[in-house]
């Protein structure tokens, strides 16, 4: 049996850039998934690709790439040992001592450290046949370095409505796993793939098993909100009415609240969007709330990625997050908070917005709880439709469909090779 091993962030432990692929045609295909961010959140979606992929394919080495010890601890907390034995570990660093001092002034503001990595690890990705990736960050690696020879999957990570996430960068990749039909065809009719790149795998991340939230105010008897903003500034509720969502549930008697915001919100001091350039100050929880009864805080846990909140949860509130389609996994009440003045109706990056109340006046919070669950049955079947339309889930798990793509995907291109 293979054993996983973990490299580490040594030079000695990186490839040469003379070990390409073709250097050697009757070696193991090797695949690498990569885990290139500041935050853990997109783990969960390519993360029991890999395992699955590595159990049914021992052709195949598979290679688990992080970037930094908050991202391997994630590796470590969701994958069974059993898993990882079969996997190889590498961290990728930073090198050059000049690039890690800027990358620390950098960082403050934008992904300087997540760019820079590319640049950084050349070598290593020219060792791989293949690269399986959450995020579009990795296209630079054909269009910037050069790397043709390099296919490149992408998983995506959520399955919302955002014009952003089916822009034209998904159509640089030479296959794109989708997790139902909602994404595959907005990803070929507003991103314009090849609709022979994009396959229909389900949703992977709903294979974890995570064991229920212990939260504190667990069997008070009253329902629980998920509050779960965006990060982007013009589009999140937090800047405008979070502080005063949150005083309303400090006052409150008849609900509990889970603060659960999208885990960079409060990563950086300054939260700046690159899709519509906009920035603003996610600012600091002031001690009150984290001492309120009924208050479960949560800035940027891991707990915030892997569903353990909006399964706990009773009703979601939310302005545009992803998660809103995992929460509705279980049909539930929802509320929606327009902070933007957005004219949402036939708009489909708010197809959301269509399985719940609305508001559009800051201070109508409570009351749109109450209707939310009040009329909940008008928005059920949408709800039901909405999930659907988003998921496949029918057939062998979501991961299998994703393995059995990428292996396909590398064969093929061994076959073409030889």
């Amino acid at each position: 049996m293979r054993s996983q091993r973990d490299h580490g962030c040594t030079l000695a432990s990186l490839p040469t850039l003379g070990s390409t692929p073709e250097a050697s045609t009757d070696r193991r295909r090797r695949i690498g998934f990569l885990y290139n961010h500041d935050q853990v959140h997109q783990v969960a979606h390519s993360l029991p690709i890999a395992l699955t992929l590595a159990r049914r394919n021992p052709s195949i080495e598979v290679v688990l790439a992080y970037t930094n010890e908050r991202l391997k601890q994630e590796i470590l907390r969701l994958a069974p040992p059993r898993d990882l034995a079969l996997v190889t570990l590498v961290c990728l660093p930073l090198r050059s001592s000049l690039v890690q001092a800027s990358v620390r002034a950098l960082n403050v503001l934008i992904p300087a450290a997540k760019l820079a990595i590319y640049r950084e690890n050349l070598p290593f990705f020219a060792s791989l046949d293949t690269l399986v990736v959450a995020e579009k960050t990795s296209a630079v690696l054909r269009t910037r370095y050069g790397l043709d020879r390099l296919r490149l999957v992408h998983t995506r990570h959520g399955a919302g409505d955002r014009a952003v996430v089916f822009n034209a960068a998904s159509a640089q990749f030479d296959l794109v796993l989708a997790s139902g039909p909602k994404v595959r065809d907005r990803l070929v009719q507003d991103a314009g793939l090849d609709p022979a790149t994009t396959v229909v795998v389900g949703y992977p991340k709903f294979d974890i098993s995570r064991p229920p939230a212990t939260l504190k105010f667990s069997g008070n008897g009253r329902k629980t909100v998920l509050y779960n903003p965006h990060c982007s500034p013009h589009l999140s509720s937090w800047f405008r009415e979070g502080r005063a969502v949150l005083d309303y549930f400090a006052s409150s008697q008849d609900y509990n609240l889970i603060f659960a915001p999208h885990v960079m919100l409060f990563e950086r001091s300054v939260m700046i969007a690159i899709d519509k350039l906009s920035l603003n100050f996610p600012g600091k929880i002031a001690d009150k709330y984290r001492r309120a009864p009924n208050i479960h805080l949560d800035l940027g846990s891991a707990a915030s990625t892997d569903m353990s909140y909006t399964n706990a949860a009773d009703i979601y509130l939310g302005d545009v997050s992803s998660q809103i389609y995992e929460f509705l996994r279980t049909p539930r009440p929802c509320l929606f908070l327009n902070a933007h003045n957005a004219a949402w109706r036939s708009d489909e990056s708010y197809r959301h917005w269509t399985f719940g109340p609305v508001v559009d006046e800051e201070g109508d919070v409570m009351p749109g709880l109450e209707r939310a669950c009040e009329t909940h049955a008008d928005y059920r079947a949408a709800q039901v439709e909405g999930f659907r339309y988003t998921f496949d889930l029918a057939g062998p798990s979501s991961s299998a469909r994703a393995a059995e793509a990428i292996a396909r995907l590398a064969l093929a291109a061994s076959a073409r090779a030889h």
